[in-house]
């Protein structure tokens, strides 16, 4: 059985638990209360070092960061390649997104969302700036195909949105993107789509 460490307002784990419910791939969330500082306890630390969510488990194997497990799931469940494409050029072109993923989106509106749903530390302003540039790309890109690489939709997509559809949350207004909105509508009729829980 698979298990998934994490918490339902997170948009990594989102990401994951979007993936595993299009795959129909059974799994047992396993709440980590973030607030409690779980996953700073020695029994969290075992499995993840860094003390960051999700965390997932599959047999013995132990694989944390919510791109990497994208990766993982991808390879093992899905062997049509829709989600990672085989071809070099397709498996390239998720990859650029998973970067995203981690850089402008993280730094971006999840950092405005973090800001304020919990009054982290940071530059609400930078954060902020970052996600209209990031938008503004992400608007540009969905002119030209209805997902992220192409006519389908891919890893790229999934782990693009959930910090896309929160970016409210961190007081930034999606109207002026109608064609990101038109995607995020696509993202979420989806066959398997889970929704993220709202803040």
């Amino acid at each position: 059985m698979i298990r998934l460490y994490r918490n339902a307002i997170s948009g990594h784990c989102h990401r994951v638990e979007l993936l595993l419910s299009i795959l129909g791939v059974a799994y047992e969330p396993v709440e980590v209360d973030l607030r409690a500082g779980d996953q700073k306890k020695p029994e969290f630390l075992a499995l993840n070092p860094f003390g960051q969510i999700p965390v997932l488990t599959d047999g013995d194997l132990v694989l944390a960061d919510s791109n990497a497990i994208l990766v993982y799931l991808a390879r093992k469940y899905d062997s049509s390649g829709q989600w990672l494409p085989h071809d070099p050029v397709g498996a390239a072109q998720v990859t650029r997104w998973l970067s995203v993923a981690a850089g402008p989106l993280a730094f971006g509106p999840a950092a405005a969302r973090r800001i304020c749903l919990f009054g982290t530390p940071q530059d609400l302003h930078t954060a902020q700036q970052m996600a209209t540039t990031l938008f503004k790309v992400l608007d540009a890109t969905l002119t030209a195909s209805p997902f992220l690489i192409g006519q389908s939709p891919t890893l790229a997509d999934l782990a693009v949105y959930a910090y896309t559809a929160r970016a409210p949350e961190g007081h930034i207004d999606l109207a002026p993107y109608p064609y990101v909105n038109e995607w995020l509508r696509r993202v979420e009729v989806l066959p398997g789509f889970t929704p993220m829980l709202k803040s």
